[in-house]
């Protein structure tokens, strides 16, 4: 985690910073053994070890079996969405700006065998193919600071929620009914929402753009967002004093007027450019806000085009549309940085509140240090300018 050229009070600083952390979640726990295994867990999950499971965070711990750490996560009295209430709250503190967005998607756990909470063979875009796993559907909050998950729901397939037997077995509540994954999404967006997580967007993949509830839903809260269609989905389009239902396909051959050449933000290789049309479609109810439909089209000879639901202030510029169809992608970095750093898809449970607190540990690690790379950028912006920066926990 240190940076080449680090001091010694800079680690002294993220060492302080974990403390503090872990005092915000002490509450949570009834009992001081499960609380510093905890602090312990977390400190493996931020550790080199390769594998974060029960067997390697016991062993960085200094434990001699995996008990304890496999006891913190299946029986030990503690609630996981309070640590996830605390993990937003934290983010809100370091992080929150207004103009963050809510970005929506899902990853894939592979497993074997039959018995872990929600397991089917399913599509997982993360192994880009059908297999046997486990999906999560996640939340990011995406700001200028950094990036981070603020939120997880499991997805149980049908298969699960028509046997009462199966999800009992695997300690799912009792009552628990099938939920699409839009519907997850619905519920930690309102969540986050409610808890007063500063955000202007939410944006999300096709699964979510082409949802028939979602949208509706957010427009009634009043929520702005850019969401990505399937070409062959339809959308209202006006003409002539009557509106047209068409798709975003045909909007794009036939009512695109002009495209305008934009940065969708910068990758790996430098700014993503693209051509970007915008479409105005039938107005919403609310007055002072619109719908268009954005798409982008690739600049080689392909012309590849994706396609964007928007609903916004009608003020708003086409450059920020870009802009948050651009940040997107950001999810994807949060799930590689969690998986890759934080141990996010090494865990070994297979019960739902297993899950769910593995889950919770691994995003509050991960919080942990998109916090402290938002500290080491303003100490440097600090020391360009010659000032005295002091870190937000200690002011």
């Amino acid at each position: 985690m240190a940076a080449a050229g680090s001091t010694v009070e800079a680690v002294t600083a993220w060492s302080m910073e974990l403390a503090q952390l872990h005092r915000r979640i002490a509450p949570r726990f009834a009992r001081a053994e499960p609380r510093q295994r905890a602090l312990a867990y977390l400190q493996g999950l931020l550790s080199p070890v390769e594998r974060k499971n029960g067997w390697q965070l016991a062993e960085e711990a200094g434990e001699v079996s995996p008990d304890g750490m496999q006891r913190l996560l299946n029986t030990a009295h503690w609630d996981a969405d309070a640590v996830r209430d605390d993990l937003v709250v934290y983010v809100r503190e370091h992080l929150g700006e207004p103009g963050a967005i809510l970005v929506i998607d899902e990853t894939g756990f592979l497993k074997k065998g039959t018995q872990s909470v929600g397991v089917q063979r399913q599509y997982s875009g993360t192994a880009g193919r059908r297999e046997n796993c486990q999906m999560g559907v996640f939340v990011a909050y995406s700001t200028t600071a950094g990036h981070v998950l603020v939120d997880r729901d499991l997805y149980l397939p049908a298969s699960w929620t028509d046997d009462p037997e199966r999800c009992r077995a695997a300690g799912v509540p009792e009552g628990t009914p099938f939920a699409t994954k839009p519907v997850l999404a619905q519920q930690m967006v309102a969540r986050l929402f409610a808890a007063g997580l500063p955000a202007s967007w939410v944006t999300g993949d096709e699964a979510y753009g082409g949802s028939a509830t979602l949208r509706p839903w957010l427009e009634a809260e009043g929520h702005a967002y850019v969401l990505a269609i399937a070409s062959n989905d339809g959308v209202d389009l006006p003409w002539r004093n009557a509106v047209y239902h068409v798709s975003a396909r045909e909007v794009a051959d036939h009512a695109v007027t002009a495209w305008q050449r934009l940065s969708a933000g910068n990758g790996a290789k430098g700014p993503r450019w693209y051509d970007w049309g915008l479409v105005t479609l039938a107005p919403p109810d609310r007055p002072g806000w619109k719908r268009w439909l954005l798409i982008r089209r690739s600049l080689d000879v392909s012309h590849e085009r994706a396609y964007y639901l928007v609903y916004a202030p009608q003020e708003t510029l086409c450059e920020t549309l870009v802009a948050v169809a651009g940040r997107r992608w950001t999810i994807e970095e949060s799930f590689e940085l969690a998986k890759g750093e934080v141990g996010l898809d090494h865990y070994e449970v297979r019960h739902w509140v297993g899950w769910y607190r593995h889950m919770t540990l691994a995003m509050l690690a991960l919080a942990y240090l998109a916090v402290i790379r938002a500290q080491q950028h303003a100490q440097q912006a600090s020391d360009a300018k010659g000032g005295t920066w002091i870190p937000t926990s200690y002011r």
